[in-house]
């Protein structure tokens, strides 16, 4: 424990969090109370301060062991997740949703001979946070969990059967011992046989051809224990509550204005429709506007199977052939869904937009609503570009020139970084991978989403109501100092002493020219940010610029947004529906939700990560599956990022990411500066840093896996261009000079997610 006088009187909260920032071991209450000498009923206060931190989002763990919200324990037990050329990389096995960041990855460090790890595998470590990230200190290997692995059945020359497994972290097959009626070639769940890795797994589950279409989504799925099939109590349920009455005296009628769905031309549901229209310059012009989202609570009520059901998937999954939805397709598709010129129960989001797009008035109402118009992204903007857009569509975009100028003054976080678009065709094979463009059409949206977020906050606010919170918490000072490091390697400062905002960030995203080098950094920034969560304690949404910020504009798809309708319900005292039969009676908040929200909004940020995941997974199953057939090929790439034991790159201009092993650029030794982010050549100088543009050919691609592999071209000319000036620093041409090392194994493939 690390030496401190003590002192008399409750510690500050500052206090506390540098006691476990510096603690040598765990820090539980037992720990800071006798550190800082507190006794008897100091003891008792130091327990309500804890907790009081722990809800402001201060720290994390429990009463025998605290450490720094988005931090790890001091002793915590990890998963070793990359193994390659001897060094071992680990995240924290059980990562709670109330952090506000994506699980660290930590360093392996004093790793005995003998006993190396393999990936998988648990250890117990001492941790610790350094200037250049986090570092374990292996105490104990743990026993692995006995989890189900989703794999491939082979057979080798002998005829024994072998799991190849599917996820690209674990590098190896396990002996199959009970094939369970499986056969070779099929998709199959399988758990360990014993508890020894040489009693090898048994097949549970058969899932059929892994390459068949819709099998990538099937593999994401299961991988990630998506629930997505529902319990017939839930579909029982949800049939009842589609055939409810509505009540016409409790429902402001607002179905004779034309008010449109704007969405991707693919949409499986429509949760959300806007309008606007001009405000007479001798009322003090602006615009009068409505967002209308869809009655949800009023359908799915607290306490219930179905509310059950979707609190257990938090979020509905979207995938390139299929959507895992949130709630039953009788509601999500069709009774809730905005559908054009049905008539549909809408909680609706009156605005007041002055000339310079503030939004100085809201009024929340249960509505009537009859969708004028679906229309898709492409066509609403090609109408718009045409001229040829009816009244309704023109001061939609109008009112969004106003919104947009009142952003462009909070000045929030403008990374445009490119999302990739999986096109099918009828048969669910891949007709297109590309780059989704970015339309003005999505901005208008946005912006009217982004509004009535922010009204649904603060109106629930003026009324001390329960508010779950979209969180965005401002760049840890670690983050920050990586920044720093890299911002030095393209001649760019960051003076860590000033208050850190958006608008710093977007200033040095500005003063990049090069198309290449300004996507680079954008990601850098990407990178430095916490990731956002849900949660009831208001700390503001550091990316968008806004000290109050829900989600409220989703309730088909994210139960957070459920849980603000049913609190805007309760605050403004809307219609509770007459008791039906094996339906709960209210539309409001449980005392449930109430007494426990903490609790809920943990349990839904950790299902949005885990849709993340399966999305993200997804897609680059469907990636490498749609580059299978162009193995050979040599793309232009460009370095994203530098291990140890290899660099990273990304075709240019698709987004497919693979792995360049160390071990295939020949038999010079390259050294890692972390610092430069650059393999550096021992003799020749050559080096390969983060951001040069380089020719690679692609030597895997591996559909059940989504991993990528890529080698430096031999005799084809192939030089590498640095992302900038670079004095006394040697380049030359790698083609022709390195020897064809041994083949290395495809690595971990880093990812971004991005959602507000």
């Amino acid at each position: 424990m690390s030496s401190r006088p003590q002192q008399h009187g409750l510690p500050s909260r500052q206090q506390i969090i540098d006691f476990i920032a510096s603690s040598d071991t765990t820090a539980g209450k037992r720990e800071i109370a006798r550190a800082f000498g507190l006794k008897g009923q100091e003891r008792i206060q130091l327990k309500h301060l804890l907790r009081d931190m722990a809800e402001e989002g201060l720290i994390d763990g429990g009463k025998t062991a605290y450490h720094r919200m988005g931090g790890v324990p001091k002793v915590s037990v990890l998963r070793v997740v990359v193994v390659e050329d001897g060094e071992a990389i680990a995240v924290p096995d059980s990562w709670q949703p109330d952090d506000a960041t994506p699980p660290p990855r930590l360093r392996l460090k004093e790793q005995k001979r003998g006993s190396a790890l393999g990936v998988g595998d648990r250890v117990l470590a001492r941790t610790e946070e350094t200037g250049k990230g986090w570092i374990a200190h292996p105490m104990k290997v743990l026993p692995n969990k006995h989890e189900a692995v989703l794999g491939v059945v082979e057979l080798d020359t002998a005829g024994k059967p072998w799991l190849a497994p599917v996820d690209k972290r674990i590098r190896n097959s396990s002996p199959i011992a009970d094939l369970g009626g499986a056969e070779e070639g099929q998709l199959v769940l399988a758990e360990p046989a014993g508890r020894s890795p040489r009693s090898g797994v048994k097949v549970t589950e058969v899932l059929g051809d892994p390459l068949a279409p819709r099998a990538y989504s099937l593999i994401a799925i299961h991988k990630h224990g998506i629930p997505y099939i529902f319990p017939e109590e839930a579909i029982a349920e949800a049939e009842k509550a589609a055939r409810l009455s509505l009540s016409e005296e409790h429902r402001q009628d607002l179905t004779d204005l034309p008010i449109v769905a704007i969405d991707p031309a693919d949409a499986r549901d429509h949760d959300d429709a806007i309008w606007a229209e001009p405000i007479p310059e001798e009322q003090g012009g602006g615009w009068r506007a409505v967002v209308a989202i869809a009655d949800v609570s009023f359908y799915v009520r607290p306490g219930g199977e179905l509310d059950r059901e979707a609190r257990r998937r938090g979020n509905s999954v979207y995938f390139p052939d299929r959507v895992v939805p949130m709630l039953p397709e009788v509601l999500s598709a069709d009774v809730c869904s905005l559908k054009e010129g049905a008539r549909r129960a809408a909680m609706v989001c009156h605005m007041t937009i002055t000339p310079d797009g503030r939004v100085v008035d809201w009024l929340f109402k249960r509505a009537f609503v009859r969708i004028h118009e679906v229309i898709a992204y492409e066509d609403a903007q090609a109408r718009i570009d045409a001229g040829s857009a009816a009244d309704h569509l023109k001061n939609l975009w109008d009112a969004w020139h106003a919104l947009n100028s009142a952003r462009m003054a909070r000045d929030p976080l403008e990374l445009e970084l490119p999302e990739r678009r999986v096109t099918l065709d009828e048969q669910g094979r891949i007709a297109e991978v590309a780059l989704r463009e970015r339309l003005d059409a999505h901005r208008v949206v946005e912006e009217f989403m982004i509004a009535a977020n922010v009204a649904a906050a603060k109106a629930l606010e003026s009324k001390v109501a329960p508010v779950v919170y979209r969180i965005h918490e401002p760049p840890t000072r670690e983050k920050l100092l990586a920044l720093k490091e890299y911002f030095a390697t393209i001649g760019q400062k960051l003076a860590l002493g000033q208050v850190i905002t958006p608008s710093l960030f977007n200033r040095m995203i500005r003063d990049v020219t090069d198309p290449g080098e300004k996507a680079l950094v954008m990601e850098a920034v990407l990178r430095s940010q916490t990731q956002a969560y849900y949660g009831p304690a208001n700390v503001g949404h550091f990316g968008l610029s806004l000290g109050s910020y829900a989600h409220f504009t989703s309730p088909i798809r994210r139960y957070a947004d459920l849980l603000v309708h049913r609190a805007l319900v309760d605050a403004f005292g809307f219609e509770q529906p007459k008791p039906v039969n094996g339906l709960p009676p209210t539309t409001g908040l449980s005392d449930r939700d109430r007494d426990d929200l903490s609790r809920i909004t943990d349990a839904i940020s950790q299902t949005e990560r885990r849709a993340m995941e399966a999305e993200r997974d997804t897609i680059d199953r469907y990636v490498a599956a749609w580059l299978a057939g162009r193995v050979g090929e040599v793309f232009s790439t460009r370095i994203t990022g530098v291990a140890k034991f290899g660099f990273f790159a990304t075709i240019a201009g698709f987004g497919g990411d693979g792995l360049v092993p160390v071990s295939t650029l020949g038999r010079e030794y390259f050294r890692h500066d972390e610092a430069a982010r650059a393999l550096v050549g021992e003799d020749s100088g050559m080096r390969y840093a983060v951001g040069d543009l380089l020719d690679l050919r692609l030597a895997e691609a591996n559909p059940l896996t989504g991993a990528l592999k890529f080698e430096v071209p031999d005799g084809e000319g192939a030089s590498v261009e640095p992302r900038g000036s670079r004095p006394h620093e040697k380049r030359r041409s790698p083609a022709g000079r390195h020897a064809a090392g041994k083949r290395g194994r495809p690595g971990n493939i880093r990812h971004q997610g991005r959602r507000k």
